[in-house]
């Protein structure tokens, strides 16, 4: 009956330790030595990147992007749920483990009896822990654990599978070591050294320790005598199986089961079987060089994805920067800025931004040039027959020659003050206009003041104005943002020109209405009207056509400033003449000038 049983489970051990053989295979690990190439290549490419020079935004874009790859790479390191689950597997793996072997070593053991009588039935009765007979008897059934018998099967069993496997005796006593076993254990273990761990390798051991310890117990090697000192050795004892995890003092993880060795439900040893110093860790090492392999392709190809980015960002940046200062520095040579407008983004919109700001830029200086050469130019002609008058005074035979020339004089000191006036006027206007802010200007109040004061100031013409207003209703105020100011300024030099133009007792008729979105403004006079190829020209700086007054009654800066204004407010200005009743040619005639404003509504 029991060699039976003991061919059987010797059967079963050996079919067993097959399986595990394959399931138990533990995947060789690269040497220590792979981290050093990885370590160094990546100490280089860092120097090699925080050495070029590179421009703010682009180190800044990589170093996020590198940051942020870093950080995902450092907390799958850490974070990583592959060294539990693989510590799990490994503790299931081994109780399997144990409790084949366990089993098989009971099979092997020794049966020794006396002449008492063995009852088959108490025999099965007995639970894990009793034996046969009362403890004080020296006679009766024993299992004990041969070494000699029992160090066979642990040999083979234990071989194929990288762990040690520890037998202890009821009392705690190491009866076997599969390290002290012959021909047993056969993979490279490190070789033994005297000398100290260096700095670089404390640092190692360091790092290693805690990533690994968390709340882990600390590995501490036992006598042969007390093993009863390992946890699961005791509950083993105690007829309880029992898995620990610890650390060693290198920082490597100890996975070790212990099972007790049951025959017919009595305890009669422990099997603790515990892995190598790196065998997990080998293989979590593994793992996090095959992550830092995918990080570091990661991080290569970020960066080159975050250098094209730079590239198109802080390259045309840069080209739109170094622009503007050659345009700072060259005035008067017209620098072209980059054009990035087919850009779909903000590049793009700075480029246009830029080029339109430099255009308005440069269009401000030619204007301003062409300014000063107009008011040089204006100025040169009443000084110089100021400066004629003056020297021909002298010279008058008579009181009549003197009091022309006196005229003269007066005349053209009058166009000179003029002059001056409309110049500050036009100089300062875009300056003002910059800085008021535009509020909504009521129209009609604006048109009735000017109306009633242009009646009670006829300035010598008999000439009335009247003003006619065609809105949604009495109440429309033709309300526009605006300068109020700027804009009566507008109307009043047209009420001016058209007064000055019109016959005695003739009328300028104003009349304000909506077009669509705008508000118009028509001023009308029965004037000779203006010829046809001064239509635009009327609007130049310093242009006159007042053949009737005499020379140099105007400064021929009133329509040109209204020009402006009527811009700056992004409205129009043009003049027209009013068409008359046929001629005697057929063609119609010239019933006078009209001027046409024409302003954006809300």
């Amino acid at each position: 009956m029991l060699d039976r049983t003991q061919l059987d489970s010797s059967v079963n051990s050996e079919d067993a330790s097959a399986s595990l053989a394959l399931d138990n295979a533990v995947v060789e690990s690269e040497p220590a030595q792979r981290w050093q190439g990885p370590l160094r290549w990546l100490s280089r490419a860092g120097q090699f990147l925080f050495t070029l020079s590179f421009s703010s935004l682009t180190r800044r874009i990589v170093s996020l992007n590198i940051a942020g790859l870093l950080a995902l790479v450092a907390s799958v390191l850490y974070l990583s749920q592959f060294r539990a689950g693989l510590i799990d597997a490994r503790a299931q793996s081994l109780l399997v483990q144990a409790e084949i072997i366990a089993g098989a070593i009971a099979a092997s053991a020794t049966v020794q009896t006396n002449t008492i009588t063995i009852d088959p039935d108490r025999l099965l009765d007995l639970k894990p822990g009793e034996s046969y007979g009362a403890p004080d008897e020296s006679s009766g059934l024993d299992f004990p654990i041969n070494p000699e018998r029992v160090a066979p099967v642990l040999r083979t069993l234990i071989s194929p599978t990288k762990t040690r496997a520890r037998i202890y005796d009821p009392g705690g006593g190491l009866l076997l070591d599969s390290r002290n076993l012959e021909n047993v254990l056969r993979f490279d273990l490190p070789p033994p050294s005297s000398e100290k761990p260096n700095i670089a390798e404390r640092a190692l051991i360091a790092i290693r320790t805690w990533l690994n310890r968390g709340d882990l117990a600390l590995y501490r090697e036992l006598g042969p005598e007390n093993g009863n000192g390992y946890e699961e050795v005791a509950n083993a004892l105690k007829g309880q199986k029992r898995s620990m995890v610890r650390v060693n003092s290198r920082g490597e993880v100890i996975v070790s089961v212990a099972v007790p060795v049951l025959r017919s439900r009595a305890i009669h040893g422990a099997l603790m079987l515990s892995t190598q110093g790196d065998d997990i860790d080998q293989m979590v090492t593994a793992e996090r060089l095959a992550i830092l392999k995918v990080g570091g392709v990661a991080s290569a190809v970020m960066i080159v994805l975050s250098l094209l980015l730079a590239s198109t960002i802080a390259g045309p940046v840069r080209r739109l920067a170094d622009s503007a200062e050659r345009v700072r520095r060259r005035i008067k040579t017209r620098v072209e800025i980059p054009d990035f407008t087919r850009r779909r983004d903000e590049i793009g919109h700075l480029s246009r931004a830029l080029r339109d700001m430099t255009d308005a830029l440069y269009n401000r200086i030619e204007a301003i040039e062409m300014f000063a050469a107009d008011v040089a130019h204006e100025l040169k002609n009443p000084l110089t027959s100021l400066r004629s008058a003056v020297e021909t005074l002298p010279l008058a035979r008579n009181e009549t020659s003197r009091s022309r020339l006196l005229a003269v004089i007066e005349h053209d000191v009058k166009r000179l003050d003029r002059l001056i006036s409309d110049i500050s006027d036009a100089s300062r206007l875009d300056a003002e206009l910059q800085r008021q802010d535009m509020a909504p200007v009521d129209l009609r109040r604006l048109l009735t003041t000017l109306v009633s004061v242009a009646n009670e100031t006829r300035l010598g013409h008999d000439v009335a104005v009247e003003a006619r207003f065609e809105g949604r209703g009495p109440a429309d105020t033709f309300s526009v943002p605006g300068h109020d100011s700027r804009l009566g300024q507008v109307i009043s030099n047209l009420l001016s020109n058209a007064k000055s133009f019109s016959n005695a007792g003739g009328k300028v008729r104003i009349i304000c209405r909506r077009v669509r979105s705008d508000i118009e403004i028509v001023v009308d006079d029965n004037g000779p009207g203006i010829r046809p190829d001064a239509l635009e020209r009327v609007f130049e700086r310093f242009y006159t056509d007042r053949p009737h007054q005499g020379f140099g009654q105007n400064s021929g800066l009133g329509l040109s400033i209204s020009k402006q204004i009527m811009e700056a407010h992004g409205g129009r200005i043009w003049a027209e003449n009013r068409a008359g009743p046929a001629g005697p040619d057929g063609e119609p005639t010239i019933a006078g000038a009209r001027f046409v404003v024409r302003l954006p509504a809300p």
